[in-house]
Order: C-alpha cells, then structure tokens, then sequence
C-alpha cells in the first residue's frame, strides 16, 4: 500500500527525500557545531591531540578557549617536536596550557616518565599533566596481566607528578575504565569523554569533559576536541 502511494505520487518520494536530508543535516549540524552554553561551562577549551591539519593559535581565544592541552608525548618513544612552540603562542595569545601524555600499556614506566620529561619542562604555570588511558595489555607481547599494568601506571604517575609539582589528571576512555576500572579508584581528577552527553563512567565526577571530539571552528581546518571544566 506504501509503495503503491508513492509509486502514483511520486512528489511524495521528493518530500521523504528531504526529510531525510534534514535530519541527516541536523545530525551533522549537532556534530560539527554543538558545544555546552558558556553559561553552564564558563571555562572552555580544547585539546590539540596533533592529528589536526591547521590550527590557528592566536584565533582560538576568539572560540572560546581559555586553556588549550597539547599531546606532548606517546608511550616510550613517540614526542611531539612541536610542543614548547605551540605552549609558547598559547600562552602569548593569553591561554593557559597543559601536556598530555598517551599511556602506552606495553612499554615500562621508568621509559615513558623519561620521554615525557624529556619533552615537557618544569613550569609552576603549567595545567596539571594529563594521562590519556586507552588499550589494553592484553594486546601487548607478552601480555601484561592487570596487576601489572596498574602498577606500572602508578609508579609513571608518580614520576611525572614530582616532575611537575602537582598531581596528574587521568583521561581514561570507556573501553579502559570498563576493563581496568582505574579512574573510578584513582584519587585523581578525572577526564572523561562523551559526544553530547555528560559522561559517568568513571562512577565519580569528572573535572574535565571532552564534549565534542568533531567540533569545527573558524580557527582550524579540521574538526577538533572541545573541552569544558566543571564549573
């Protein structure tokens, strides 16, 4: 009977068509465009994760952004030579900056504290470390039982903390905490991720809140990673 309709209507079939366009429109208007109200999240800003094509420092301010993290290093080996040039126009352009490092489950701790602190110097104006948990030591060779991994993750924590003179924040991803549920015991401040909806993963509140991962901007090309502080 539908088909039927349609098929001696055929006007019907532009109608649905542009039904769909604009839902598909609004989807990725809400995707590429959404952020939480500045008068819910005062403190806005983002994190440069080093896969974006072109970001203009100097114009973030004017999006919104009073603090900007930047990926310092990954695992053992992994730094970004860019960093001390992009904390330095961050903060000529009057933001606040952080380092983030990726946890690699694989690689000893003693190897990553010495890549991080290679890359990231001792700064008192520096944003607490951040610690981006993703993976798991069931993929590494040999694998790494979770015991372990959990107490190579401390004794990293610990190092790149006295370095820094504060303590880290952790950024789990869901996949991590559901498997190692650290976040949740860790008495450390807490970044989660979640597109759109405020995330509770972790079983405990957040500090810092990855709410849209595709964020576009005039100051970049390319999506980007919004973040908001808890108020």
């Amino acid at each position: 009977m539908v088909r039927r309709a349609f098929k001696h209507r055929p006007g019907l079939w532009l109608v649905a068509l542009a039904l769909i366009v604009a839902v598909v429109a609004g989807v990725w208007w809400k995707l590429a465009a959404w952020r939480p109200e500045a008068k819910d999240y005062p403190v806005q800003g983002l994190w440069l994760t080093g896969d974006e094509a072109e970001v203009s420092i100097a114009e973030l301010p004017g999006e919104g952004a009073s603090f900007v993290y930047v990926t310092a290093s990954e695992g053992a080996r992994v730094r970004n030579d860019g960093f001390t040039a992009t904390v330095e126009a961050a903060r000529k352009s009057g933001m606040q900056v952080g380092a983030v490092h990726r946890f690699d489950p694989c690689a000893s701790a003693d190897r990553q504290s010495a890549n991080f602190v290679t890359v990231v110097p001792r700064d008192a104006a520096m944003l607490a470390p951040a610690v981006l948990l993703t993976g798991s030591g069931d993929d590494c060779r040999p694998r790494v039982r979770a015991e372990e991994l959990e107490s190579e993750l401390v004794v990293f924590l610990n190092q790149i903390e006295m370095h820094a003179g504060q303590r880290a924040i952790l950024a789990p991803d869901e996949a991590f905490e559901a498997r190692y549920h650290f976040g949740a015991r860790a008495e450390r401040g807490l970044w989660l991720a979640s597109d759109w909806l405020k995330p509770d993963y972790a079983g405990r509140p957040w500090e810092l809140w990855t709410a849209n991962a595709r964020l576009r901007i005039l100051a970049a090309v390319g999506p980007v990673h919004w973040v908001v502080a808890r108020p």
